[in-house]
């Protein structure tokens, strides 16, 4: 991916002056990557607000998983929808929060999927929350919109991204060559170039799982956090540290930014579920992050951006980050 090195250059600058493996980028998704943008740079003002306008707390009803909805996830969903509901390359969007895809005002072949708030749970406390999104094409523009255009393996993706709220409110993206980020000049409102050609190193001495749920792991996870806990006194011959912030778009973030590996792998409480995250609206579009930036991403057996979805709420086991570490989960798990 080439661009100006000026790192003063703003989104749509970026996207307009870019080129992406020796092309420039369809002006359709310019279109709808900037109403993302724009979007989620409004999202950014009303959670920063919280409290003083009175956007904390539950709202009361589910998702469509049967998951608690805070205010803020109904607020953000209808947000994204509105902020690209005009861009005429789109075709449709589906989004966690809703059961059935969604058909828009364009006629055009690109689908939007997304996480409208990824940690949502964190809300109230205060931690870093964000958005999660991917673009696909549409096989057949002219037919009707209808699931099955959803239903394709993370390697149909031409473009995915991140925005968390935090301190600063940051996005990452990927268009498949290369992983830059943005921050958010809160005075503008615009995203601002300040990271380019984002790189994990492929080995590393950190870890990110939720250890309060190490007895219901299956085997070959157990096996590697418990050398991982070793440390020096272990096989690994290295002390490791662990992070967990519950909220898979920070931790990501943290991976994307220093390296290390984020696991929230298959448990054995509900056997029958492959996993706990969304294939399409979280692993993928994260998966297409790692390994653009040089790591890796598994369920354990399969690379996530190999498996085809059959389902649009579809869940997955989810390891991912540096590849040295991912490739010896996979090894673990072969040989269980």
């Amino acid at each position: 991916m080439t661009a100006s090195s000026n790192f003063n250059i703003h989104f749509q600058q970026y996207l307009e002056t870019t080129q992406v493996k020796g092309a420039e980028i369809p002006t359709g998704l310019q279109e709808l990557l900037l109403a993302v943008a724009n979007t989620c740079s409004t999202l950014s003002h009303e959670v920063a607000q919280g409290a003083l306008i009175g956007l904390l707390g539950s709202a009361g009803t589910g998702n469509v998983q049967g998951e608690v909805q805070q205010k803020l996830d109904i607020i953000a969903n209808d947000l994204l929808i509105e902020g690209v509901q005009s861009c005429q390359a789109l075709a449709g969007l589906a989004s966690e929060e809703m059961e059935l895809p969604v058909k828009v005002q364009g006629t055009g072949d690109y689908l939007l999927l997304f996480d409208p708030l990824d940690g949502s749970s964190n809300i109230d406390v205060n931690v870093s929350i964000g958005t999660i999104f991917s673009v696909l094409k549409k096989q057949d523009p002219l037919a009707p919109l209808q699931n099955s255009d959803f239903l394709l393996s993370g390697r149909h993706q031409v473009a995915a991204g991140y925005v968390v709220y935090g301190p600063q409110t940051t996005m990452a993206l990927t268009l498949g060559d290369g992983v830059v980020m943005f921050t958010l000049n809160k005075v503008t409102g615009e995203f601002v170039l300040t990271k380019d050609a984002v790189e994990i190193a492929h080995s590393t001495k950190e870890f990110s799982i939720n250890m309060s749920n190490m007895r219901h792991w299956a085997q070959p996870v157990r096996r590697y956090v418990e050398e991982c806990l070793a440390g020096v006194s272990g096989e690994r011959d290295k002390d490791f540290n662990m992070r967990w912030i519950a909220s898979m778009v920070a931790d990501v973030h943290r991976v994307l930014s220093r390296g290390g590996i984020f696991m929230y792998p298959w448990d054995q409480r509900e056997p029958h579920k492959p996993g706990k995250l969304r294939l399409m609206y979280e692993a993928n579009p994260m998966s297409f992050l790692v390994e653009q930036a040089g790591g890796a991403s598994t369920n354990g057996e399969h690379l996530i951006m190999d498996l085809v979805p059959t389902d649009l709420h579809e869940r997955v086991s989810v390891m991912l980050g540096s590849k040295e570490e991912i490739e010896r989960l996979q090894h673990y798990h072969s040989q269980a």
